[in-house]
């Protein structure tokens, strides 16, 4: 039976050392952002550390916005990072694009340990060797070149072959145990010698990945289900670098599960809604509901337990835990987990932060005044407990921010057939106060709609809410009417009146 290598890690506790290294293509989406987040959460557990490396060799593809946007979105989410891109430390540099030399060098040493050797098959004589011997053509390369002499190799660069390089791959099982899924045997044979070194001479994804994580010391690969066949070049990969000197052990691995999509069994794809980080936040998640969401995609603090701190989940999380079954994007579970977290902030920070969504929506018509500001702070309070998403706040706090009052079609639709009357009997209930308060609102208007015209209170407070800020749903109506002030409620309870006329 095959085991594990000896030489895997044992590290722990302030020995950890995870990675997040993403490429910088496109917009940063949820299924990186769970990566990220469980790595973080990891080190953080651990006292460990994490490395953010950016895998930006694809020129074709990487983009410094793209590079720029992931930083945003890390930094927007609190998701810090001890080394690497921004910060720097030991290790550098921590891009790839910018580590050639280092490559070159690891190449020389493997070389040298003949874990890699000099390969100029064709992929049409690959294939032609394959027919020729009854082999299947999708097992691809038949490790052919791997014993040629030294004038077979003199004769293919006579006739101007450029050798790409291969990994001599070991003739026997290669077994790990994965943190989350136990463990996977990948026998010997399954896979052929594979290309790290292209004929140019440049190496290859398969390569580079690997030899970062072993210069960087890296002790757990905690990464996507989806490159769980990756791994067996990898342990391959690892051999040789250790037999070359290049590092003494070989990491732990971990496969997280897929996030699905809301519907079917297909991997939430990046053009999803639900993929889009910057949408989310657009729309107005905050870190602490988003990473609350993302850190049950898969895992879980407690039985019945969904809302928790990211204090409590870093103290809680092991990558062990981590349920190796795909997780799916529930959009009403994530604005729900996100209403929570809202309703925990604290008045003034909760304040603080719809002013950026507020201002999106030109509630304010340039730079917030002085006064703007104020009723924006006061106003705040009336929303906190109503809103999942704060970029619900401008459509409820809007109508204190303008004079003009424009009336929702189902606001209308929804006024009882006696509204003016209503609007009328509340003028003259609420003329005469002195002082203009909630309590003081609210016991002229039900002496006058509830006491005085028998009304039940849904449908004696309906027309005034729609008088002063035009939606059937709004924050509570006698704090707005003390928000927008004597004068300014009862200009707005006579113009619907006369609006309805």
């Amino acid at each position: 039976m095959a085991t594990p290598d000896p030489r895997t890690t044992t590290a722990s506790g302030a020995d950890v050392r995870v990675r997040f290294c993403p490429s910088p293509t496109g917009l940063p989406h949820v299924g990186m952002v769970r990566t990220a987040l469980y790595n973080w959460a990891y080190a953080r557990h651990t006292g460990g550390k994490m490395v953010f490396r950016i895998e930006d060799t694809d020129a074709a593809r990487d983009s410094e916005e793209s590079f720029r946007q992931l930083v945003d979105a890390l930094t927007w989410l609190k998701i810090d990072w001890d080394e690497g891109v921004e910060v720097g430390g030991p290790h550098g540099p921590y891009r790839q694009s910018q580590r050639g030399d280092i490559y070159q060098g690891v190449i020389e040493k493997l070389k040298a340990a003949g874990s890699v050797y000099e390969s100029y098959s064709t992929a049409e004589e690959i294939d032609a060797r394959n027919e020729a011997n009854g082999r299947a053509k999708q097992l691809g390369y038949d490790n052919f070149d791997r014993d040629l002499t030294e004038e077979q190799r003199a004769a293919f660069r006579a006739e101007g072959r450029q050798p790409a390089l291969r990994l001599r791959v070991p003739d026997e099982d290669l077994t790990y145990v994965d943190l989350i899924r136990g463990e996977v045997t990948f026998p010997a044979g399954s896979f052929p010698d594979f290309v790290v070194v292209r004929p140019n001479g440049a190496p290859l994804y398969t390569l580079v990945n690997p030899v970062d994580d072993a210069l960087m010391g890296i002790t757990h690969v905690l990464r996507g289900e989806d490159l769980m066949p990756s791994t067996a070049r990898q342990l391959a990969l690892y051999g040789a670098l250790i037999d070359a000197g290049v590092t003494t052990f070989v990491p732990r691995f971990a496969h997280m599960p897929l996030v699905l999509g809301e519907t079917g069994n297909k991997k939430l794809s990046k053009r999803d809604p639900q993929a889009d980080l910057f949408l989310h936040r657009e729309r107005g998640f905050i870190h602490e509901g988003l990473l609350n969401y993302l850190a049950l995609l898969g895992w879980s603090i407690g039985p019945d337990r969904d809302v928790f701190s990211l204090e409590e989940f870093t103290a809680a999380f092991d990558i062990v835990n981590v349920n190796p079954n795909p997780a799916r994007f529930d959009q009403k579970k994530a604005e729900s987990i996100n209403g929570d977290h809202i309703r925990k902030l604290e008045a003034k920070d909760f304040a603080e932060r719809i002013l950026p969504y507020l201002a999106a929506a030109d509630v304010f018509d340039g730079e917030p005044t002085h006064e703007q500001l104020v009723l924006a702070f006061r106003a705040a309070p009336l929303v906190q407990e109503r809103v999942q998403l704060l970029g619900e706040v401008p459509g409820l706090l809007g109508f204190l921010f303008s004079d003009q009052v424009s009336y929702d079609e189902d606001a209308l639709k929804g006024l009882p057939a006696n509204a003016a009357e209503v609007l009328t009997a509340s003028v003259v209930a609420l003329e005469p106060l002195d002082t203009f308060t909630p309590e003081a609102i609210q016991d002229a208007l039900a002496a006058a709609l509830i006491d005085g015209l028998g009304l039940k209170p849904r449908v004696a407070y309906g027309p005034p809410r729609v008088a002063l800020s035009g939606r059937r749903v709004s924050p509570p109506l006698f704090e707005s009417m003390e928000l927008l002030g004597k004068d300014e409620t009862l200009r707005r309870l006579r113009a619907l009146a006369e609006f309805l006329g």
